[in-house]
């Protein structure tokens, strides 16, 4: 089971198990992960599942989406390289070891 982790605004770090399959947005919502709020419930129709992905990963995940994108645009603080949905990465094998940082909050 790939490993991530999630490491909250403040540097507290959460590395937990995301069964394959799952999003990382649903991975951090199973086990209880502070920061992402997902107020959508993963249907990339709000930002409230904000990351900074860690420059290591940035060109292994898939591209960007036009909704990804455009919904990225209501997000805190946006880095238009390393800003992604969490509801948008779909976990697998390959994602072992993804490291996702928490924005200051999410609106």
């Amino acid at each position: 089971m790939p490993k991530i982790t999630y490491i909250e605004h403040s540097g507290t770090e959460h590395v937990v198990d995301v069964p394959v399959g799952l999003t990382v947005m649903e991975g951090a919502r199973d086990n209880g992960i502070p920061g992402i709020e997902a107020d959508c419930g993963g249907a990339c129709a709000c930002s409230t599942c904000h990351v900074y992905v860690a420059e290591a990963w940035v060109e292994k995940l898939p591209a960007v989406d036009p909704m990804e994108e455009d919904m990225l645009d209501f997000a805190f603080q946006p880095n238009p390289k390393r800003s992604r949905l969490t509801c948008q990465l779909k976990v697998t094998e390959d994602l072992d070891g993804l490291v996702v940082n928490m924005p200051e909050k999410q609106i």
